[in-house]
């Protein structure tokens, strides 16, 4: 479902002309939504052809279960709507449209400051205060910048599983040098996959950010796969897990 995004992406950078230029401004923050800690991660656009100009994913830290969110930022302020499920991620986040977006009604209000963002959460007769802070971020767009430890949440998840990169800077650039599995009852990493940081290609495909790392199920096994950039169509590398490991193994 997903791979036909990578296509299509590396289309846009051709035409755009900055195939080679960085696609991500990330923030990353902690904080509650009402009484329960959350962890949250957005990134900006200068805009997209629905009006979508930040996209992000955000979990609950008791469920671990990430949701996929866009929306519009008006100078400081963002409308963040929550993606319900995997039809309409397809048709919102995947394959898009040049039709406007309505955010009215949209659960998350964000007003953002220098050192977090403060808001609300509200769903039917549900209201709830947001209060966040910033603790990390990353910016590949001009000068490559690294702030703190960058932690993507990715969308793809299983229901014992999240997934979540670790992005970080060497001679080479930004990339992720490490892919977590974290177990969402336990919430510890029962697995570390590393990448070589030399090459620093991994997680750096297309965007959303949230999207190099996708996950299905064939034949009754779980499988990942990750993107890499390699100056042109890219590439991905596929994990499955082996029930008999307890782990995510290199498909050769």
């Amino acid at each position: 479902m997903v791979r036909g995004f990578i296509a299509v992406a590396l289309c846009l950078l051709a035409l755009s002309g900055k195939a080679f230029a960085g696609w991500y401004q990330v923030k990353n923050y902690e904080g509650s939504i009402g009484p329960d800690p959350v962890h949250l991660s957005l990134q900006r656009y200068d805009g997209l052809g629905s009006g979508i100009t930040v996209e992000g994913s955000y979990f609950y830290d008791a469920k671990q279960n990430p949701i996929a969110i866009y929306g519009k930022a008006e100078g400081t302020r963002l409308t963040l709507c929550e993606i319900a499920d995997d039809k309409e991620l397809e048709r919102v986040l995947v394959t898009g449209s040049k039709t406007p977006i309505d955010t009215s009604g949209c659960p998350l209000s964000l007003e953002l400051g220098e050192e977090g963002a403060t808001g609300s959460w509200s769903k039917g007769a549900d209201k709830y205060s947001v209060a966040l802070t910033k603790v990390a971020s990353l910016d590949d767009t001009g000068d490559l910048m690294i702030d703190g430890t960058v932690e993507i949440p990715f969308w793809a998840q299983t229901s014992t599983d999240r997934f979540a990169g670790i992005y970080a800077k060497s001679d080479a650039g930004i990339c992720m040098t490490k892919l977590r599995v974290i177990n969402k009852k336990s919430k510890k990493v029962v697995q570390e996959i590393g990448f070589d940081e030399q090459d620093c290609n991994a997680g750096m495909l297309m965007t959303p950010i949230y999207m190099n790392v996708q996950g299905w199920v064939k034949a009754g096994k779980n499988i990942i796969s990750v993107n890499f950039r390699d100056g042109g169509a890219g590439l991905t590398q596929d994990y499955v897990f082996s029930a008999k490991a307890g782990k995510y193994r290199k498909r050769k």
